[in-house]
């Protein structure tokens, strides 16, 4: 099997010429990349935060030890960030939302990575379509009054074929970064809204108003 398969590499090689076969290394590495960045963000945890929603729920309803309990049974990468807010206060917000920065960033690593083979390899396929169309008329001036005409269209036709390899490579990376974006996008209004509803619990805020409410009732 792999000797068919290095046949099959040097017979796209052969007609692609070099520039397809860059792609080809470029698209291996892209597959290896997206397929690591699916295993992180399973690692992680992405989109799984039901028992942290749960935690953040119940300080909210000022239960703190259902919140304590919930949490314990969160395995979300964002529950170390929310067990800091649980004993912080309003002053360390931006604390929270810089760790929260820093575990997105390990997430998105590999997003820049994507984001040029996106943008590269349509150009790079295009690259090598120029080239075999300057291969193409090279041969086409050398046969000089004999010209066969399916020279000049079997040239065309390998140049194009590494256009279409450069936005066959594209398409698929800018989908796959797509989708990964929005998915930290998510996250990040995941956890702006844990942070900012463990710093200010609708429970905690009835209670300073009963107290409140209470304080003036005694002075009256």
């Amino acid at each position: 099997m792999m000797t068919t398969l290095l046949e099959a590499l040097r017979q796209v090689a052969d007609l692609g010429g070099p520039v397809v076969m860059v792609l080809i290394v470029v698209s291996v590495v892209t597959l290896a990349t997206v397929i690591y960045k699916l295993w992180q963000f399973a690692a992680a945890g992405v989109g799984r935060h039901r028992a942290l929603a749960d935690a953040v729920a119940a300080w909210d309803r000022d239960d703190r030890t259902g919140a304590q309990a919930a949490l314990q049974r969160s395995t979300s990468y964002l529950a170390p960030v929310v067990e800091m807010a649980f004993g912080a206060g309003d002053e360390d917000i931006e604390r929270l939302r810089a760790e929260a920065e820093t575990r997105f960033a390990r997430l998105e690593t590999g997003f820049r990575y994507l984001d040029t083979v996106a943008q590269l390899a349509p150009l790079l396929g295009l690259f090598g379509t120029v080239l075999g169309m300057i291969e193409a008329f090279r041969a086409l001036q050398e046969a000089g009054s004999q010209v066969d005409p399916s020279l000049l269209a079997g040239g065309i036709w390998v140049a194009l074929m590494t256009t279409a390899v450069g936005l066959a490579v594209a398409m698929p990376s800018s989908l796959v970064l797509s989708w990964f974006e929005a998915r930290m996008d998510a996250e990040r209004v995941t956890a702006e809204r844990a942070i900012t509803t463990v710093l200010h619990p609708a429970g905690r805020s009835q209670d300073a108003d009963k107290a409140a409410d209470m304080g003036a009732l005694s002075r009256a």
